[in-house]
């Protein structure tokens, strides 16, 4: 039986600053588009998924 030593990939500071500004842009584009929605398109899309997925909503 031979023991294999794993060696994890560290990630370089370029990559994490680089995977930080894609998630702050993504999240910054979520929060814009749905404030800029109206309330109801909102419901109506939650209640849709809701169905879609089998919980009870009424």
């Amino acid at each position: 039986m031979n023991a294999q030593s794993a060696t994890g990939a560290q990630a370089t500071p370029a990559t994490s600053i680089g995977a930080m500004i894609a998630v702050a842009l993504i999240g910054l584009g979520i929060t814009f588009v749905a404030g800029h929605v109206q309330a109801e398109t909102l419901h109506d899309a939650a209640h849709d998924v809701r169905h879609a997925t089998g919980f009870p909503c009424h």
